[in-house]
């Protein structure tokens, strides 16, 4: 789970910059650039908010510019997690115009996706504060930028789920048919985290989508951590978003809080305070990361002809 920009998740973030400067330069670099642009030539610019929003990706974009250039200076009027009115001006750059323009567009679409997934999981927080309720994101994600979107889930207000396959065990529909039920899925995943001696500090989640199901993982108990309820909760009136949440409640009525639970599918900004207000601990959401609006964010730059900023 990512709390803050520590050690790992800066190397994690510091491979999706390469790998994006790789992608625009190659082996020729910035041909417009070093060819149009005069040498010695400085540049100031300002990061302008063209929309509402909150605002992330700062220091993920002051990391690609010190790439680029580590002449390059970057000062901010906003934080990681504020937010921004359109019209608003919430930083600059200062450096060798060269490299700032050919840091500009890696640092923009960073810092566009982060501040679409704040902004959106922020909405979720915000809707589902009175009940308390986690807004957790999953893995699906844009591929390559998994510490990227998950950090702005982060910065928005919410919570990671599982990074990978990696930290946790979740047994969904397809592992329980091929094991054969959700207590055969459960025992086999138990024996193979105690081979590995992983057993107690991996969780374990069992995904359901009937009450039957519900009660049998309930016999799992305490082997299991959490108890996904997947697609207990129907959509009635897609004009409207109303839903029905009435087989989510008997689920959690069954589950009585012997487990953490987590509700998923058919979770939008319309319907995730009818679902919060269930009680269910945990909502994970696929549409903060899946399919964000990034926040419209520009940079006017100004060429400076002196090579003194």
């Amino acid at each position: 789970i990512l709390a803050a920009m520590d050690a790992f998740t800066k190397v994690e973030i510091k491979k999706v910059i390469l790998a994006g400067l790789a992608e625009d330069l190659q082996q020729l670099g910035d041909l417009s650039s070093q060819s149009a642009v005069p040498k010695g030539c400085m540049a100031r610019g300002r990061f302008l908010a063209k929309a509402d929003g909150i605002v992330a990706g700062l220091e993920v974009a002051e990391m690609v510019f010190a790439h680029v250039n580590p002449e390059i200076k970057v000062k901010w009027t906003k934080y990681d997690g504020d937010y921004v009115t359109k019209g608003t001006y919430f930083g600059s750059v200062d450096g060798p115009a060269e490299s700032v323009l050919t840091a500009e567009r890696l640092a923009l679409n960073l810092m566009q996706r982060m501040s679409g997934i704040a902004t959106q999981t922020n909405k979720m927080v915000e809707l589902t504060r009175p009940y308390r309720t986690k807004i957790l994101d999953t893995r699906k994600t844009a591929p390559g930028l998994r510490y990227v979107d998950k950090l702005a889930c982060v910065i928005g207000g919410g919570t990671n789920h599982r990074m990978g396959l990696y930290d946790m065990v979740m047994i969904k529909d397809n592992h329980v048919t091929a094991a054969g039920s959700i207590t055969k899925a459960v025992d086999k995943v138990v024996t193979f985290l105690k081979s590995k001696n992983l057993y107690g500090t991996i969780p374990i989640e069992v995904e359901t989508r009937t009450l039957d199901e519900v009660k049998e993982a309930l016999t799992c108990l305490p082997k299991i951590n959490r108890v996904m309820l997947d697609n207990m909760v129907k959509m009635v009136d897609s004009k409207t978003s109303r839903v029905d949440t009435t087989m989510l409640s008997k689920a959690l009525g069954i589950i009585k809080g012997a487990v953490a639970t987590e509700a998923s599918g058919n979770i939008t900004l319309e319907t995730v305070a009818q679902v919060a207000k269930t009680g269910v601990d945990m909502i994970s959401s696929g549409a903060l990361t899946h399919s964000v609006t990034a926040l419209d964010i520009s940079l006017k730059i100004k060429l400076l002809t002196s090579s003194k900023l």
